[in-house]
């Protein structure tokens, strides 16, 4: 695996950096302009919301199975209430165009980081473990990286951090990142969401977790139906 410090979370310390961490992300977003970024949620508001939210009904009892799985190292996620689909764009691995809509078919652990954020450093390496033990056709961690400017830092950082079983997903304008926050699924880094194989939100999480622990794998298992 890889020579960094070991993964000891979730700690009150690493809660606190998040915190902090989102409000310079919250500062940083503020200048970042969304015009383009072809980031929001499906269906707009008012009855085009319930209709989005319509699509995902058969999700309710899914995302029900999120809070009996949330405990342990993995107590912060909390069920969404309703699930719903999202439209988020960002980078694939070729540096293609994606929206979370083309991930539909596989549970997906949505991630967003960025190499300035403390508790995000810590808990990579975990993702990685996450996506190297359950990571196949009908799940996959999915982390997108929202560090501004050229791709060639993050990619360092996998380099370092030996994350060879992570695909490597980008959005250097945070659009994705300002819309959770909009939306108040993210306050700051590391953000997480769970997306059925609908691409419907079932869970989201805000600070960091184990994901290579056993809590974690369990939720996983449970949202994935097995």
């Amino acid at each position: 695996m890889t020579s960094k410090r070991p993964l000891g979370l979730p700690s009150a310390r690493l809660i606190m950096i998040a915190a902090v961490a989102g409000i310079l992300a919250g500062a940083v977003a503020v200048y970042v302009r969304n015009t383009g970024s072809g980031n929001g949620m499906e269906g707009g508001s008012g009855s085009q919301m319930a209709a989005s939210a319509g699509q995902c009904k058969g999700a309710v009892d899914l995302a029900k199975s999120v809070a009996a799985f949330s405990k342990g190292e993995v107590a912060a996620m909390v069920e969404a209430q309703p699930p719903r689909p999202l439209d988020l764009s960002f980078k694939g691995p070729e540096g293609q165009d994606l929206k979370t809509v083309d991930l539909a078919g596989k549970t997906v652990l949505l991630n967003l980081w960025a190499t300035w954020c403390v508790p995000c450093r810590e808990e990579m390496p975990a993702l990685n473990a996450l996506q190297s033990t359950m990571g196949g056709s009908d799940f996959e961690v999915v982390a997108v990286n929202i560090d501004t400017g050229s791709d060639q830092k993050p990619k360092n950082f996998y380099q370092d951090y030996k994350l060879d079983k992570l695909s490597f997903y980008r959005d250097s304008s945070m659009g994705v990142f300002n819309t959770l926050k909009k939306e108040g699924l993210a306050f700051g880094l590391p953000a997480t969401l769970i997306l059925d194989k609908k691409g419907c939100l079932i869970g989201s999480m805000n600070g960091p977790a184990a994901w290579d622990s056993e809590d974690a794998k369990a939720l996983v298992k449970a949202v994935k139906g097995v």
